[in-house]
């Protein structure tokens, strides 16, 4: 099961390359944010590849719950808002959110105990490892969900805002697509862990970020065919 996690991280990887020259480029903060997002799921991914490879250590353990369960999604959703909302009062306090989120998560995940025997499984379940009641554990809980309801509600919005406007479809399509391959990551990695699924979980790993690069790639492809028309549609 240690390649789909470790085909995950290479995908990951070849996108975020591509972001990031786009952002390099065009200094858009969405791109920024996506940018950050995909490397935290390549770097979760990796974490993930080794541990299964293996036996997890607590470095490991700590490295995805960090960056795959608590603060991926997150930024991804800070991204997706950064397509959909114009005010700028809006945007800065969700950005300062992000970066308290982003020091908390940090500083609570890195120095929560764990414990040792909960690594010995193939799939260690942050409840085990951290322990049910832990701010670590929750941390997933309090940020990620959340973050994944913006993520899909932001794309009935946008589809309900922009299915009368065909010059709008790519950019819709694209948020759609990031918000079922979330999607899949969310529920294949929900059920798996649950049901002591590996397989499930690792695969989902690797076709949730294909159809979220896809999403990427259509919207940011969208938004960039529209701004010489439009320059001042989206932030």
């Amino acid at each position: 099961m240690w390649l789909f996690p470790l085909l995950a991280t290479l995908v990951s990887a070849v996108f975020v390359a591509a972001l990031a020259r786009q952002w390099a480029q065009r200094r858009h903060l969405f791109q920024g944010l996506w940018t950050i997002s995909l490397a935290m799921y390549a770097l979760a991914s990796f974490a993930m590849f080794l541990g299964l490879l293996d036996s997890w250590s607590a470095f490991e353990l700590r490295f995805y719950w960090l960056f795959g369960a608590v603060l991926t999604v997150p930024y991804l959703a800070v991204g997706e808002a950064y397509l959909l909302i114009r005010n700028g009062k809006v945007l800065r306090v969700l950005m300062a959110a992000l970066v308290i989120a982003t020091v908390l998560s940090t500083w609570v995940i890195l120095s929560a105990e764990v414990d040792p025997e909960a690594l010995k499984g193939s799939l260690p379940l942050g409840k085990e490892v951290f322990g049910q009641g832990s701010m670590a554990y929750r941390l997933a809980q309090v940020f990620a969900y959340p973050a994944y309801l913006f993520v899909v509600a932001g794309s009935i919005w946008s589809v309900s805002k922009m299915r009368k406007s065909p010059e709008m479809r790519d950019r819709s399509a694209g948020t759609i697509l990031i918000a079922v391959g979330a999607t899949v990551v969310a529920i294949g990695s929900g059920v798996g862990a649950g049901m002591g699924q590996v397989w499930l979980f690792a695969i989902s790993l690797a076709i949730g970020v294909g159809i979220m690069f896809g999403g990427f790639l259509r919207a940011s492809g969208a938004r960039r065919s529209s701004a010489p028309q439009n320059p001042g549609t989206l932030p």
